[in-house]
C-alpha cells in the first residue's frame, strides 16, 4: 500500500520559534524514520506529508494514498488531535487510530471521565473549573489532583499539583487557567500505584499488550508524574513491566483499561493511565489513543518492548486493524 505519513515535527516548531514546553507532545525525526522504516520492512510504500497544512496542500493538488499513518498531534484547540482525521474524512482516506470524535474527546479529561464513568468505568470524582468563579463550588475532599484539562506529556504538572487545602487550590487553578487558557480538571488524589496499559485492536478484537508501572526515583518531584519527571525520565523514573497473571490488582487495571478503551470507541492502538485508591482499586484517570511512537522513549513501544513485540509487529498491528477501514475503490496512486 501507499502509505502517507501525518506527523508534527518538533524542530521545525521551535525553529519557528515555539517553546519546548508547547512542542512537548511532537515527534522527532528518528519516530518518522522509525515508522517509515517499519512501513518499508513490511513492504508498503511510505510517503511523508507533514502536519494538517501540508495535508491539506497536498489533498488540493491532488495527491492521494490508500491509508495514512496519522500520528500528528496538531498545535491549536482541544480539537487539535481530530483536525487530520477530519479532513481525511472528508476525502474518504482512511487512516490509523480513533476518529474525530473520539481524538476531541479524550483529549478533554472531564468530558472523557463523564463518558467512562457513564460506562459503568470507575474514575476518581472530580470537577472541571472553568473560571475562578467556580472554585468555591469544588466540593471534593483533600487531598486533591490539578492539571489542564486538554495537555498531555505531563504539561501544567508539578510537585504543586497535589493539593491539600482550598487556599492553594485556589491559588494553583488561578496559575494553571491562566497559563494555559483552559479549563482545570480536579480530581480525589489517589495515592495508590500508577500504571499505563498497553492496547492494540479494536473494539472486540482489542486486547491488552501489557502494563508498566510507573516508580519515581528519590531525586524526582514526588507523588506525581510530571512534566520534569517524563522529559527527565532516564534519571527520575523506573519503568516496570507488570503481569495481570501474577498480580491481582494489575488484573483490575487492565481490565478496567479495556472497559474504557471499547466505550470510547478507541482504535487501533493507544494507552489507558490508571492510579488505584489507598484500598488498591485501580481507577481510570485517562486514555491516549494517539499514544507516542518513539521506538526507545515512548510508553507503548517501551511495554512492546517488554513483552518481546518488536517495533515493527507493533506498527504491522495498526496497519493491520486500520486496513479494515480502506473504502474499495476510494484514493489513487500518485
Amino acid at each position: 500500500m501507499r502509505i502517507g505519513l501525518t506527523y508534527d515535527l518538533r524542530p521545525e516548531y521551535l525553529a519557528a520559534g515555539f517553546g519546548e514546553e508547547e512542542t512537548a507532545e511532537f515527534d522527532r525525526p528518528e519516530t518518522v524514520e522509525a515508522i517509515e522504516s517499519a512501513l518499508k520492512a513490511l513492504g508498503h510504500q511510505p510517503d511523508r506529508i507533514g502536519h494538517v497544512r501540508q495535508l491539506i496542500a497536498r489533498l488540493a493538488a491532488g495527491d492521494r494514498w490508500d491509508l495514512v499513518f496519522n500520528f500528528a498531534e496538531g498545535m491549536y484547540g482541544i480539537g487539535r488531535e481530530a483536525q487530520v482525521p477530519a479532513i481525511l474524512d472528508a476525502y474518504q482516506i482512511a487512516y490509523t487510530f480513533s476518529d474525530p470524535l473520539v481524538m476531541a474527546l479524550s483529549l478533554h479529561k472531564g468530558m472523557t471521565k463523564q463518558v467512562v464513568r457513564a460506562a459503568g468505568v470507575p474514575t476518581p470524582d472530580f470537577a472541571v473549573v472553568h473560571d475562578p468563579g467556580e472554585l468555591e463550588r469544588v466540593n471534593l475532599p483533600f487531598p486533591v489532583f490539578a492539571k489542564p484539562v486538554a495537555e498531555g506529556t505531563g504539561k501544567g504538572i508539578n510537585a504543586a499539583s497535589k493539593i491539600r487545602d482550598r487556599q492553594t487550590l485556589m491559588t494553583v487553578c488561578r496559575g494553571l487557567l491562566e497559563r494555559y487558557r483552559q479549563p482545570v480538571l480536579v480530581e480525589r488524589f489517589l495515592p495508590g500505584r500508577e500504571m499505563t496499559v498497553g492496547i492494540w485492536g479494536t473494539g472486540a478484537k482489542a486486547e491488552v499488550i501489557g502494563t508498566m508501572e510507573i516508580l519515581l526515583n528519590p531525586q524526582a518531584e514526588a507523588e506525581v508524574y510530571s512534566y520534569v519527571n517524563k522529559e527527565q525520565c532516564e534519571e527520575l523514573v523506573e519503568y516496570r513491566l507488570v503481569s495481570g497473571d501474577q498480580d491481582e490488582e494489575v488484573r483490575r487495571a487492565e481490565n478496567i483499561a479495556l472497559d474504557a478503551w471499547r466505550a470510547l470507541g478507541c482504535r487501533d492502538a493507544g494507552r489507558a493511565d490508571l492510579r488505584s485508591d489507598e484500598n488498591g482499586q485501580p481507577q481510570f484517570l485517562e486514555v491516549n489513543p494517539l499514544a507516542g511512537l518513539h521506538p526507545q522513549h515512548s510508553d507503548l513501544p517501551m511495554i512492546c518492548t517488554m513483552v518481546g513485540a518488536p517495533y515493527q509487529r507493533l506498527v504491522e498491528r495498526i496497519i493491520e486493524s486500520a486496513a479494515t477501514r480502506i473504502v474499495k475503490g476510494v484514493g489513487s496512486r500518485r
